[in-house]
């Protein structure tokens, strides 16, 4: 197996497997890990448009999240606001309920990431860190990870 194919198939078993532990974790609080990520990624930056909210978010590249957030304004979840100087411009925020239940998904995520540092432990993090940028920042998931931790994509 080239290097590349085994970099692809290691990616993904990675992701898939995280992202299971992920789902399970999250199940009794009754979101799925994109709505979680969503309710995450408001509950750091919030006022957020949607087209903002679009650009952070690594679960929705490509396009607008306006179903996802459309289930999660129906929920309770989230508020939309409207400018009150142009009333097109219409603003993201949690609710209270999404404010409580960001915090429980900070914990959720908290416990996965625990369980990944003891797995990576003695690991060249930063090294992996590094290439894994260079590939990740050529793709918009990638670019929107690093608008996310404010770090500037690589060319």
């Amino acid at each position: 197996m080239r290097p590349a194919e085994e970099l692809r198939y290691l990616i993904l078993a990675i992701q898939r497997e995280g992202n299971r532990l992920l789902a399970t974790e999250l199940r009794p609080l009754g979101v799925t890990p994109s709505q979680a990520e969503v309710i995450r990624v408001l509950a750091d930056h919030q006022p957020l448009t949607l087209l903002g909210l679009g650009q952070l978010l690594v679960c929705e590249t490509g396009g607008s999240p306006s179903r996802l957030v459309d289930r999660l304004v129906l929920a309770g979840l989230i508020g939309r606001e409207t400018d009150p100087a142009d009333r097109r411009q219409v603003t993201l925020v949690l609710t209270e309920e999404g404010e409580r239940l960001a915090a429980e998904i900070a914990g959720v995520e908290q416990r996965l990431y625990q369980t990944i540092d003891e797995l990576i432990e003695g690991a060249p993090v930063q090294e992996t860190l590094a290439l894994l940028r260079t590939f990740a920042d050529a793709f918009p998931a990638g670019q929107a990870v690093s608008r996310r931790t404010n770090r500037k994509a690589t060319p």
